[in-house]
């Protein structure tokens, strides 16, 4: 059974950060380029940060660039995303998702919200 845990959600103050961590199993994991997206309230869910099969290549989207970090342990079947300088429009909730060829999977997702 394919399954993608997403843990590290929570509120946050503006400025401040959090480490997103997404824990694969019943796949494998080295096999699957992995990416994190977000969903906030009555907006469509966006792509905000992806890692290639052995970190080769990251891409980020542009509101993101310079404060998170996407990052990966194959060893750990786990997926991170590191975010910084949180701001309010971060709020969302953070989706992981795993693909290859056709094929995609996805996690439950974990809420963060960036508030003062």
């Amino acid at each position: 059974q394919v399954r993608l845990v997403a843990s590290g959600g929570g509120l946050v103050h503006p400025g401040g950060s959090l480490r997103l961590s997404c824990a694969a199993s019943g796949f494998t994991f080295s096999n699957y380029a992995m990416s994190w997206y977000r969903q906030a309230p009555g907006k469509e869910r966006e792509l905000v940060a992806s890692i290639t099969i052995i970190s080769t290549t990251t891409t980020y989207a542009d509101s993101v660039k310079g404060r998170f970090t996407i990052s990966r342990d194959n060893a750990k079947n786990t997926v991170y995303l590191q975010m910084n300088t949180l701001k309010p429009e971060d709020t969302a909730v953070y989706y992981c998702s795993a693909f290859r060829s056709s094929t995609r999977y996805w996690g439950q997702g974990t809420q963060v919200t960036v508030s003062s």
